[in-house]
């Protein structure tokens, strides 16, 4: 259970939250993106209250608000790099020429525009995790949610992939949150905060 949490994250921004197994990392993602619902106080996204929402407009908020990276990448392994790319546009109903120009654009900013057309059983898992960036980044979402991205990667295309993510949010002006264990991962965001029974803390890395 989450109690007295204060967060609050600028537009560009990349924060990490740190923090032991159960203290509700991932309960904090969840309330973030309406996944899950806050018994009290208020949770704001791009200055959205979401605690009023029903259901179905929590979904479509969701879908057009919110992007996700996680550990296990959960990309559909029959569908191109540039397909998976494209799914976020396809839920919101945007395809055609703007559709794969962004999905063209994205790809190019993660540095994997020549793997368009490769199945995700070609790449590597630093590339696939780069993907998920692209994904999660191509519908202009104002909040992008990364769970453990480096979890299932070697420490150098760790150490990449949460530079570039915080490069892809610079540049798109978007809040990203990021919850690892690792303390390497988390001193390449912009910020760092330490979760404890306690509540929020800031950190400093050694």
């Amino acid at each position: 259970m989450l109690a007295g949490i204060t967060l609050d994250v600028r537009p560009g921004e990349l924060v990490a939250i740190l923090g032991e197994s159960g203290v509700g990392k991932s309960t904090l993602l969840n309330l973030i993106a309406g996944l899950e619902r806050a018994e009290s106080g208020t949770v704001t996204v791009d200055g959205v209250d979401l605690g009023p929402l029903a259901d179905n407009a929590l979904t479509a908020f969701r879908r057009v608000k919110i992007g996700f990276v996680f550990q296990a990448f959960h990309l559909l392994p029959y569908l191109s790099v540039a397909r998976n790319v494209a799914l976020p546009l396809a839920l919101v109903g945007q395809d055609g020429k703007d559709a794969a120009a962004r999905v063209r654009a994205m790809l190019a900013a993660v540095n994997l525009e020549s793997r368009a057309d490769s199945m995700p059983r070609e790449l590597s898992g630093g590339e696939l995790q780069r993907v998920a960036i692209a994904r999660a980044l191509v519908h202009r979402p104002a909040v992008v949610l990364a769970d453990e991205p480096t979890g299932n990667l070697d420490p150098e295309s760790a150490d990449g992939v949460i530079t570039l993510l915080r490069e892809c949010l610079h540049a798109e002006r978007a809040t990203g949150v990021l919850v690892t264990h690792s303390r390497v991962a988390a001193a390449r965001a912009d910020r760092v905060l330490t979760l404890t029974a306690d509540g929020l803390a800031p950190t400093v890395l050694s």
